[in-house]
């Protein structure tokens, strides 16, 4: 069942917080989990940074009943994320993870190759040490620069997919950690981007009363202007 509602962003706030965050949608739930697109700027849950906000709270006040995070989203990335919405379904759907099918859009600086499997270790979380690692790229399209790439994850650690960017010497744009200061700058200045490159479109699992739960979602606003403008800036690659 797919329901189009949204959050409501927090009525208080803290004097020195920022303007309020977009709201999160709703893009399907159903007795069993729900699932929201996040925007960009919000923690999944709390801990990940310094304010109260986070999209576990959203979603939790928005369905009004006590939610089971299966996965997380990088606080400056947006798209797909799924909750539980009762033990077994968390653990059903926790099991259920590894084999799903994930994948992200991003906006590159570099060209990677038409399609690449990156198997590469990383530590699983800071001071650990590097365990198996693999995402699969493909190259969608090319502006200057940069490109946009989809990314299918096989594996789920930390930073992933921007630590195995990095490693081609395709980092994200907006990336402060691994990416290129630089070219996050032409972004902010030149097409009006001020997050991280990187939205979760599309997620396939299995559901816990049997079959699949497969759910999209478009680039958001900020993504698309940034690429239009870079079409306009760029000469056309051949």
């Amino acid at each position: 069942m797919t329901n189009q509602a949204s959050m409501e962003t927090p009525t208080t706030m803290p004097p020195a917080q920022a303007p309020a965050l977009p709201v999160a949608s709703i893009v399907h739930r159903d007795a069993r989990c729900v699932v929201v697109d996040k925007p960009a700027g919000l923690s999944t849950h709390r801990g990940w940074d310094a304010t109260d906000d986070a999209l576990l709270q959203r979603v939790r006040d928005a369905v009004n009943a006590y939610v089971f995070p299966i996965h997380r989203l990088d606080r400056g990335a947006s798209g797909l994320v799924l909750f539980a919405l009762d033990a077994p379904a968390a653990r059903a759907l926790s099991l259920a993870w590894p084999d799903a099918d994930k994948r992200y859009l991003a906006i590159t600086r570099g060209h990677p190759p038409a399609h690449l499997l990156i198997d590469h270790p990383i530590p699983r979380a800071p001071g650990e040490d590097r365990v198996d690692a693999r995402t699969e790229i493909w190259l969608r399209d090319r502006f200057g620069r940069y490109a946009l790439v989809e990314a299918r994850l096989h594996t789920g650690r930390l930073h992933q997919i921007r630590r195995h960017l990095k490693h081609i010497s395709c980092p994200l744009i907006g990336d402060v950690r691994y990416g290129k200061g630089e070219h996050n700058r032409i972004f902010r200045t030149q097409h009006n981007l001020h997050r991280l490159a990187l939205h979760c479109t599309h997620l396939t699992i299995a559901h816990p009363d049997g079959g699949e739960l497969s759910v999209s979602s478009p680039l958001p606003a900020d993504l698309a202007a940034a690429i239009a403008s870079c079409h306009q800036h760029y000469p056309a690659v051949v």
